[in-house]
């Protein structure tokens, strides 16, 4: 073959090799996306892109604003509809009165418009009944689906993107890579207007990387993701990064009832409950004898600061509502939806023996609750609920199975 020639099929079977290593070497952490459809992009800007579903500009009349929180926590994977539904419904939404519902992420398109808003997806051109798969938020009341694309500092404090999300009457972040959301989102207005957003009790939750920002303590993976296994052999590695440090500083977007805790997607299909368990114990403060160094909270089951932990399965949602103290919540999952379908709810009885850097974990006692129907459940106790006691001994978990 001529070497002209040759030249021009070696730089696109470099290029070919490069994408497929790329796919093949996509973060642990991050979240699966929809096709992209339904959405047009008006943002007329190169800092963030906007994409629109229906029309934004009807202002809804919502007669029956939300009295009290509504938080969603899912676990990655295939979109749980029902939650969509649910957070519709929690916002005061009718088949009348219009409603904003704001998609925030920092990488991908429109990929969640055309699923929210219409009743047929992926065709997307019917907001009659509502099919398997799909949200139907036109059909419950919606009058527009919008997604920003919000993927620097200088998008997240742009004036237009916070009258955006500022207006929105249900927020949602979607999947991706946490680590993007802390550095391109912290300390921006984009950060505020979402404090306001909870303040006037927004519905708002958040799937895969998008729930691991949702609560109090957050697992920000700003130097990549991290295995059980490499958690449990070294709470302190260097890919351990819990966010806010120190601890005591104040969290990112603190979702009501979540104060204390700390969350994981994908538990099972990437078997993290090593990972969880050993976020959790990072969090429980140090007597000079047990515990972890840095840590705030009690190690005590039933002590009112005990640190919590939530991990969800794939295709998994907890609902989750009311003011922080007297909250309930219920899983929904998809019907026939692949692994256990299970919420796990953890808590440390007595604190970590061994919690220091560069040694493995030991920590004994730690309830498991496990939630596998939908039946609503008191989520700001949960003392009532049936438990097993796993231990953790050098790094090796004992006595739990998903």
């Amino acid at each position: 073959m001529p070497h002209s020639l040759f030249r021009p099929c070696a730089r696109r079977l470099i290029s070919a090799l490069i994408a497929a290593v790329a796919i093949i070497c996509l973060p642990a952490h991050a979240g699966s996306d929809k096709i992209s459809g339904g959405g047009k992009n008006v943002s007329g800007k190169t800092t963030y892109d906007y994409y629109v579903t229906g029309d934004p500009e009807r202002i809804p009349d919502i007669h029956q604003r939300p009295k009290s929180p509504s938080t969603v926590l899912m676990g990655g994977d295939t979109d749980v509809d029902e939650a969509f539904r649910w957070m519709i419904t929690r916002a005061g939404i009718t088949s009348t009165s219009g409603g904003r519902f704001v998609i925030i992420r920092a990488t991908g398109a429109d990929g969640y418009n055309c699923y929210v808003y219409y009743s047929n997806y992926p065709t997307c051109n019917s907001i009659g009944t509502v099919q398997q798969g799909s949200v139907g938020g036109a059909s419950l009341g919606l009058s527009s689906v919008e997604t920003l694309v919000i993927p620097s500092v200088t998008a997240a404090n742009d004036p237009k993107v916070n009258e955006i999300v500022g207006r929105a009457d249900v927020i949602w972040i979607a999947g991706g890579d946490q680590s993007d959301y802390y550095k391109d989102w912290r300390g921006t207005a984009l950060e505020q207007t979402l404090v306001q957003a909870r303040a006037r009790n927004v519905p708002v939750g958040g799937t895969s990387a998008g729930m691991m920002v949702l609560p109090r303590f957050d697992f920000a993976a700003l130097r990549g993701s991290v295995t059980s296994a490499q958690a449990l052999a070294d709470p302190f590695n260097k890919y351990m990064t819990i966010e806010p440090q120190p601890l005591s500083s104040p969290g990112f977007i603190v979702s009501p009832g979540l104060e204390t805790a700390i969350v994981d997607a994908h538990l099972d299909e990437r078997d993290r409950m090593g990972r969880l368990m050993t976020f959790m114990a990072r969090l429980v403060r140090s007597d000079g004898v047990t515990g972890c160094a840095g840590g705030i909270l009690s190690g005590m089951a039933g002590a009112a600061d005990a640190a919590r932990a939530i991990g969800l399965a794939i295709q998994t949602a907890l609902l989750i509502e009311g003011p922080s103290g007297s909250q309930t919540a219920k899983r929904v999952s998809n019907p026939g939806a692949p692994g256990s379908r299970t919420a796990y709810l953890v808590q440390p009885s007595i604190a970590p023996e061994t919690c220091v850097d560069g040694k493995p974990l030991t920590m004994r006692g730690i309830t498991v609750r496990k939630i596998t129907d939908s039946q609503s459940f008191n989520f700001s106790n949960w003392a009532s609920l049936p438990y097993i006691e796993a231990n953790i001994v050098n790094g090796a978990l004992s006595n739990f199975s998903y």
